[in-house]
Formats: structure tokens, C-alpha cells, sequence
């Protein structure tokens, strides 16, 4: 039987038990974080970088959770923040505008031998991709992991309203792509 987050939060302030509830909140968030984090980066040895980094994040700070959000909204802003930072580190080692940036990630879209989707799944990512960066986190976040827009709020520190006007650019971006009337 799977504890709550509330019982893995106590256990992992525990001196005794925080090696054994940090491989359970691993176990139990790991594959969410990383099709979370993969949507963001694209490729799937950034994406286990990335993940691997954002669990090194989560051990260094387990003390500091304050418990003001939900285990689950603490990791993902982690998550996002570690992707976004992973993006922005890429973008200012090659030094390309995000036009060239997008460029780049559809191109290793194309060539990841990981990427097992269809053609209309291949083109929808590649409408994603032609979004601003936070349009992009907001349509991937509602869309595909289906997060409520209060606890977006949350992880992304936005207004509600925000993130709603923000998915509804992006999502009229993505349809007038799919359908050719961009």
C-alpha cells in the first residue's frame, strides 16, 4: 500500500527513514517528472540529465519544504525550474536567438531515436515548438499532464488568469498550425 505524501514528507524528515522514503517519492514520481521534464527539453538523455539533477535538487532541499504546497507541486516546479535552466544554459552555450533554439530542438526532435510518435503526433510536437518558451511550459503542462491551473499557479509562481489567457494563445497557436492558417 502506497503512503501519502504526507506520511513520505514525515518519513523523510526522519533521520532513520529519509534514504528509504527518498527512493519511494522516487519511484513514485519519477516517470511523471520525466515525460514532464522530456516535453520541455525533447530529447531523452537531456530529459535524464535533467531528471537526475532535479532529484539531486530535491535531496539537497528536503529540508527545506515547507509543506505551503503539495509534495507533488513542490517537485515539478523543480522540475520545470531545473528544465528551464538546463534550456537557458544550452541557449547561452551555443549562443542562438530562440527562433534558432526551436530550430535546434526540432531537428533533435527528428533525430531522437527515443521518440516513438506518429506523424500527427510528430507534427503536433512541432507546433508546441513553434511557441514562445512559457506558452510552451503552459500548453504542455495543462494539455498533457492535465495540471490544474491553481496548483500551475503554484509551481510557476503566475497568476491563474495569466497561465489561462497564456494556454489559450497557445493553444489557438497549435490549432492554426495543425490546420495550416497560420
Amino acid at each position: 500500500m502506497q503512503n501519502s505524501d504526507q506520511e513520505l514528507t514525515v518519513r523523510l524528515r526522519s533521520e532513520k527513514e529519509r534514504h528509504a522514503a527518498f527512493q519511494e517519492l522516487v519511484t513514485r514520481y519519477q516517470e511523471r517528472l520525466y515525460w514532464h521534464i522530456r516535453k520541455i527539453v525533447l530529447h531523452h538523455d537531456d530529459a535524464d540529465d535533467v531528471l537526475q539533477n532535479t532529484f539531486l535538487k530535491v535531496w539537497k532541499n528536503l529540508g527545506q519544504f515547507r509543506e505551503e504546497s503539495s509534495l507533488f507541486t513542490w517537485l515539478y516546479r523543480i522540475a520545470t525550474n531545473e528544465s528551464i535552466t538546463f534550456i537557458n544554459a544550452r541557449k547561452r552555450h551555443t549562443l542562438v536567438s530562440m527562433d534558432d533554439m526551436s530550430d535546434t530542438l526540432k531537428n533533435r526532435l527528428e533525430a531522437d531515436d527515443y521518440y516513438e510518435g506518429t506523424a500527427i503526433q510528430k507534427k503536433l510536437q512541432q507546433a508546441i515548438l513553434t511557441l514562445p518558451e512559457k506558452q510552451r511550459l503552459v500548453f504542455n503542462m495543462r494539455y498533457f499532464d492535465e495540471v490544474p491551473y491553481q496548483q500551475m499557479s503554484e509551481i510557476l509562481d503566475t497568476s491563474v488568469g495569466a497561465l489561462k489567457a497564456s494556454y489559450h494563445h497557445a493553444a489557438r497557436k497549435v490549432e492554426d498550425f495543425l490546420t495550416g492558417t497560420d
